[in-house]
């Protein structure tokens, strides 16, 4: 039978106190989540407007830079793209074929500025994280 870890009893923060950075990593899960929600829902209607694509493209930045680890790059990407090859081989399906590939291409259209948020990081730790 498995056993608990003992807790140890912290102090009850302040309503009043900063946010902490799981609170944050919260927030940028969410963030997240919501934001492939609209993206893919966006594009299984087939709804396009410029100002929405900015405002995906900044979140997914921002996720990629501050939400994801750096170190997880290869796998991440590799996940990129196998949805985007999927994303284009459902077109042939009668019905919902339109529909599918419009929600795969959207979800894999807003990891795009993921990963490049996620290699941006990859490299500043890499490269200048250490001077």
């Amino acid at each position: 039978m498995a056993t608990k870890k003992a807790q140890s009893k912290a102090p009850a923060a302040s309503s009043s106190a900063a946010p902490s950075s799981t609170d944050m990593g919260a927030i940028w899960k969410w963030v997240y989540v919501v934001s492939i929600l609209v993206a893919s829902v966006a594009g299984a209607l087939g709804f396009q407007n410029n100002i929405l694509s900015i405002v995906l493209v900044v979140i997914g930045l921002l996720v990629g830079l501050f939400y994801f680890d750096s170190s997880d790059l290869m796998n991440f990407g590799l996940r990129f793209l196998i949805v985007t090859a999927a994303a284009g081989s459902l077109g042939i399906l009668p019905v919902i074929g339109k529909y599918l590939t419009g929600f795969f291409t959207a979800f894999a259209a807003f990891l795009g500025p993921i990963i490049l948020g996620m290699v941006v990081m990859y490299f500043w730790k890499k490269y200048f994280e250490r001077m």
